[in-house]
């Protein structure tokens, strides 16, 4: 079964990849979702099977590499934890490829879109069901590439080619320290199996290791260096500038990437090795502080965007730093409960907002939207859920997750110190504004008078100074829809990607209470079983029982006050929104340019590196190497032939007279070597 699981997405790519053109965009959609669809049942089926049972093993796959005392095994090691990931990543990568044949029906490249999803989802499979580091980074390594190819999958956009390579640049720079991690983990345990590492854990815990001239603690640097590339894979602040960029792929790309692979990737991998974590506590602490950070500053960002999908990106952003507050703080359970939540709800508002630019003719500005909800109902109620799902509503999937994150960091004070507490602040903060940006994302979207009449459809995003265009339609020149919106009245999506919007509807609603005793409950020891560690004196999950009235009630408070000022500002006093931005320029242009970042980078990294690029191509390479070397000598070799042909005239007495120069040559060699 679990063969199948992990292969079924790797054969649906190789059909589609390889045959693709041979079989037709139809058949290629029909093999790809079918497959993932078997893939996301007997996910499920293996999840009740391990979690509720007894079904933890290991499948050995094949041998990887043999080298000395290094060993590599192609092995699955299924635990709870591999069970709930392998239900996120299929579940909401099947309903991304069913809702993508709606969604991409125009598009002449299907069957390569459909190849990469499936490429994305085997390559995050392998990830999850690692049995040691080289295969964990293989996967880390495949989901890369594979953002790299949907991000850029309208090639023929400069912006999306150029939000590709950013998210590939920059998850270099996170996968550099995680690769780093990995050698020193190999130095110090001599082994990259998790069965081999985790036992020796606690003998390492005074092991110092020498690095960058400065005597570290082993397992604290392992930890850092492992958590840099977490920060990349998973956008956490400062290595998070590629996610809003990633919006340039098609809206499917955004569901998938957002909700279950790639920045899901992270947060894994710093639970699937909290044994060793759990050891550096001063690792953990920067895991809080970089968490909460992350938290509070895209939820900032979220406020002021007007296209509908980096308001819900930052959305993205804000919520893993939520679920590392939570591996930080050593909830590492609770962590993953809003992994799994998140994917449900994130995905279904995704998967909402391609809903509404389908039903708006490719219209990404909020600015160009309003009362669209008795013209796409279905729609207006799916993201109604996501929203509540993910303010944290009373009993929706957000509510169970997100409330247990914010008590966990509260709950740690009492040892955490200064991290934990500002932690608590920042994710309490960061609440309220979740819960203003997304309900204004609601009520410009779907609530108040129309502002679509009289916008052009088939112009591109850039004319709002936002992401591109979100359809094929930009990519390949179609004009289908260059019409007014007189023309064409807003409509709801069809049936096949409805569908999708209803079944992850039911995930953000009863997800949550449904699987809450199980992650974090009373069901805890019997769930997770061994997949989580927790050392002897982390009691957080008995600790975040016990807090305050007052902790509990705070996030609930904080999405009420969210929600009546989006309700103020939006719908009773729609004007104020502009005065406030006309009266604060500088915060508004700061938030609006995300803190800066992206100029910051350009001028301390990008400039000087295209800089030292073009100095070593023009100078170096072009100057020196080539001439002095293979131009250089060539042009030599030209020159003086291009003297002796002169030399080559056709007249006898020229030939007879180099003759005679030869011998009379010849004849005083001969006489000055005799005498």
């Amino acid at each position: 079964m679990y063969q199948a699981i992990v292969f079924l997405p790797l054969i649906g790519f190789l059909i589609a990849g390889l045959f693709g053109r041979l079989i037709g965009a139809r058949a290629s959609e029909i093999v790809t979702t079918t497959l993932l669809l078997i893939s996301g049942v007997l996910s499920w089926i293996a999840l009740f099977q391990v979690g509720f049972g007894p079904g933890t093993t290991r499948v050995q796959v094949a041998t990887w590499l043999a080298s000395a005392d290094l060993r590599v095994d192609w092995a699955f090691r299924i635990d709870t934890l591999t069970a709930v990931m392998l239900v996120v990543v299929n579940t909401v990568s099947s309903l991304v490829h069913v809702y993508s044949i709606g969604y991409m029906h125009e598009d002449p490249s299907r069957p390569r879109f459909f190849a990469y999803l499936s490429l994305f989802t085997f390559a995050m499979l392998m990830l999850v069901t690692a049995d040691n580091l080289v295969q964990m980074f293989f996967g880390w390594e495949g989901v890369g590439l594979a953002s790299y190819l949907l991000i850029g999958f309208w090639y023929q956009k400069p912006s999306a080619n150029a939000a590709a390579i950013k998210a590939f640049v920059v998850n270099r720079v996170g996968d550099f320290g995680f690769l780093l991690g990995i050698f020193l983990i190999f130095v110090l345990f001599g082994a990259v199996t998790f069965d081999a590492i985790f036992p020796k854990v606690g003998e390492m815990t005074s092991q110092t290791f020498r690095f960058l001239g400065y005597e570290w603690n082993a397992l604290t640097l392992t930890c850092l260096l492992l958590f840099m590339g977490a920060m990349g894979k998973s956008a956490q602040f400062l290595l998070h500038t590629w996610l809003p960029d990633a919006m340039e792929g098609p809206t499917p790309v955004s569901a998938l990437i957002h909700a279950a692979t790639m920045v899901t990737a992270g947060v894994f991998m710093v639970a699937r090795l909290s044994p060793i974590f759990e050891y550096a506590p001063v690792a953990l602490t920067v895991v809080v502080v970089i968490g909460a950070t992350t938290a509070f500053f895209a939820a900032t960002v979220g406020l002021v965007q007007n296209d509908i999908k980096r308001v819900i990106a930052y959305s993205t952003c804000s919520q893993l730093g939520y679920m590392f507050v939570a591996l930080g703080v050593g909830a590492y359970s609770a962590g993953i409960f809003h992994l799994f939540t998140h994917a449900f709800f994130k995905a279904l508002l995704f998967l909402g907002a391609g809903s509404v630019i389908h039903a708006m003719h490719h219209e990404q500005d909020m600015r160009n939207m309003g009362g669209l909800r008795k013209y796409i109902p279905f729609t207006a109620a799916a993201m109604t859920i996501g929203t509540l799902a993910l303010t944290g509503f009373p009993l929706f999937a957000g509510y169970f997750s997100k409330d247990a994150i914010i008590e966990s960091a509260y709950a740690s004070t009492a040892h955490g110190g200064f991290a934990s507490s500002y932690a608590f602040v920042l994710l309490v903060v960061a609440a309220l504004m979740t819960s203003f940006y997304s309900w204004r994302l609601y009520f410009m979207t779907f609530e108040g008078a129309p502002r679509w009449a009289g916008h052009g459809h088939g112009h591109d995003a850039h004319a709002h100074g936002h992401g591109a265009d979100d359809h094929a339609h930009a990519a390949h020149g179609h004009d289908d829809h260059a019409h007014d919106h007189h023309d064409h009245q807003p409509h709801e999506s069809p049936l096949v990607m409805l569908i999708p919007l209803a079944v992850l509807s039911l995930g953000a609603l009863a997800a949550g209470y449904a699987f809450k005793e199980a992650f974090i409950g009373h069901d805890y020891e019997h769930f997770w079983k061994a997949a989580l560690f927790t050392g002897k004196d982390n009691h957080i999950l008995h600790a975040m029982h016990d807090v305050p009235k007052w902790v509990v009630w705070s996030p609930f408070v904080a999405m009420l006050i969210g929600f009546l000022l989006a309700l103020y500002m939006y719908v009773l006093r729609p004007e104020v929104p502009g005065k406030l931005a006309a009266a604060n320029p500088v915060l508004y242009g700061f938030l609006l340019n995300k803190w800066y970042f992206d100029e910051i980078y350009d001028f301390l990294f990008v400039r000087p590196a295209k800089w030292l690029g073009r100095f070593l191509w023009k100078k170096g390479d072009g100057l020196v190497i080539d001439g002095l070397g293979p131009d250089g000598v060539s042009a030599r070799v030209v020159d003086v032939t291009n003297r002796v042909v002169r030399l080559q005239t056709g007249y006898v007495y020229h030939y007879a007279f180099a003759m005679l120069i030869g011998v009379a040559g010849l004849v005083t060699w001969y006489l000055m070597a005799r005498g």
